[in-house]
């Protein structure tokens, strides 16, 4: 009876670390579907059955080969693979940081009312735009590549920055915080396959910018005046005025009601002072 239940224990464990492994995998697909990454993380794999392929039948050199490949494989996927990593570690990071409530949500209206009288304006004059707004990620590797303007936002001076044949409208408006931080900057251009082909250089910005931070973009079209937004990879096109200000509010307006969010190690914290 003992052994029987040893054995049915045992096979309970490697049913959870097949189903454990499967999961893992699911997730790592999923994260790098529609990148380069995914071909390449098929190209490892092809690598990987060649050398236990190569091994069962005996074949040295291939299995050698193999062995040099995915000896060195490691630091070749850091190196490529960078932008994804960084942008997965962050996105955990934020999970675990115990982030503080905000009651004051006066400068998230006013940006969210500069942004909306920005977009109206641009959106039905066709006024090409690309605004990057940060959240907890670090731009700054983006920010020194543009101009510094370390402005109050308003929806004039955005619209401004965008009109064309002027020096500042070509690049990628920057916000931190509640200030513009500079205009022209140059932003990462994504190689993701999922981009609809008849979008441009903006629209592959704003998606690039998204796969290597967790900044919140906004693209105006001067083709068609069509507002979109990325985040997290993501690309929401044909956003109306109802629907990006949604967007916003959500994203941006902290509720009152996460002060009672607070994990239980906070509230004694706080009682105790």
């Amino acid at each position: 009876m003992n052994i029987l239940l040893y054995f049915t224990f045992n096979n309970l464990m490697h049913v959870m670390d097949i189903a454990i492994i499967w999961f893992i995998l699911y997730k790592l697909i999923q994260f790098v579907e529609g990148t380069r990454a995914l071909q390449i993380l098929f190209g490892v794999g092809f690598v990987i059955l060649v050398k236990v392929v190569s091994w069962y039948l005996g074949l040295v050199t291939l299995s050698w080969i193999m062995d040099q490949i995915i000896t060195w494989a490691p630091i070749a996927v850091v190196v490529i693979f960078q932008q994804e990593i960084r942008r997965g570690l962050e996105s955990l990071g934020r999970r675990l940081v115990i982030r503080r409530a905000r009651v004051d949500n006066s400068k998230e209206h006013q940006l969210i009312k500069s942004l909306d009288d920005a977009l109206q304006y641009m959106s039905k004059r066709r006024i090409g735009a690309l605004i990057t707004i940060k959240r907890d990620g670090s731009l700054d590797e983006y920010i020194k590549t543009g101009i510094k303007l370390d402005a109050y936002i308003t929806g004039q001076l955005l619209i401004n920055t965008f009109i064309p044949n002027t020096p500042l409208h070509d690049g990628a408006v920057i916000i931190d915080d509640d200030r513009i931080a500079v205009a022209a900057a140059y932003l990462p251009l994504s190689e993701s396959t999922r981009i609809p082909k008849e979008l441009g250089t903006r629209h592959r910005a704003a998606v690039g910018i998204s796969e290597a931070s967790d900044a919140i973009t906004v693209v105006v079209s001067e083709e068609t005046g069509e507002i979109s937004i990325t985040q997290g990879g993501d690309l929401l096109r044909n956003m109306d005025q109802d629907s990006y200000m949604n967007f916003f509010e959500h994203q941006f307006l902290v509720q009152i009601d996460e002060e009672n969010d607070k994990h239980w190690w906070q509230k004694i914290g706080g009682r105790s002072k």
